[in-house]
């Protein structure tokens, strides 16, 4: 389930691309398949080692184009292990949310991506979201939980300040943020509540299935309830006499 729509945001082969706080790796595996030369770092030690087994596993399974390359490493967000202008694209995605100092990560995005790259960032919407918070405590009350909710103008104002240009917005997952009001209400812990079983059985058939009526239901909502918030942004060129 990808929150990056890559109609928008669009990848060349070859591309240099940094998945920052990849988690589990989902965007990480489309851009490989989409022939980038894939970095996907995240602090979680156990998550990396598993998304470097998928990686070995896709790259057996020729799921990658030739030239395509993909690596796997832990690291701190806050402090990139990379130097000015190593990529050309930029993911970071439901991440900013839970960092402290969102704005020293994003200065350090900045810093690694080169003038005229591209950069993805998604954050939980602040609506749907709002509504999980007032629901339930525990749902962001818990160690590396979320801290903020972002409104949608707050993130732009932050990109720009970052020294980013945004170009495009939008929002994704209408379909997840019931299920989420659902968790909060019955518990987020409590995964045997029917109505919590029963979506989520219906959230796994429509990713699996992708039947036409829930695509377009989605399309639908997604203004109006969509779980993500997206925005895409650029590193502008320096002036000539600057560079």
């Amino acid at each position: 389930m990808l929150t990056v729509d890559f109609t928008r945001f669009p990848l060349a082969a070859g591309d240099r691309v940094l998945d920052l706080g990849c988690g589990a790796g989902r965007h990480a595996f489309e851009c490989y398949r989409r022939g980038a030369r894939v970095v996907a770092l995240d602090r979680n030690a156990e998550e990396i080692r598993e998304v470097a087994k998928w990686f070995a596993a896709m790259k057996e399974a020729g799921e990658a184009p030739e030239g395509a390359t993909a690596t796997a490493m832990e690291g701190d967000a806050l402090n990139l292990p990379f130097p000015d202008d190593s990529f050309d694209v930029v993911i970071i995605s439901e991440v900013m949310e839970h960092i402290p100092d969102d704005k020293g990560v994003l200065a350090e995005m900045v810093r690694v991506l080169r003038p005229g790259g591209r950069i993805a960032i998604t954050v939980p919407r602040y609506g749907p979201e709002k509504v999980c918070w007032t629901l339930s405590d525990a749902y962001h009350e818990v160690e590396g939980g979320h801290i903020r909710i972002y409104k949608a103008d707050q993130l732009l104002a932050r990109i720009r300040e970052a020294g980013l240009k945004p170009y495009g917005t939008h929002h994704a997952h209408a379909l997840h943020s019931p299920y989420w009001w659902l968790k909060c209400a019955f518990g987020v812990d409590n995964d045997k509540a029917l109505p919590v079983r029963a979506y989520h059985k219906l959230l796994v058939w429509d990713i699996m299935k992708k039947p036409l009526a829930t695509r377009v239901a989605e399309q639908l909502l997604n203004p109006v309830v969509g779980k993500s918030f997206v925005a895409y942004a650029t590193k502008p060129h320096l002036p000539k006499a600057e560079a």
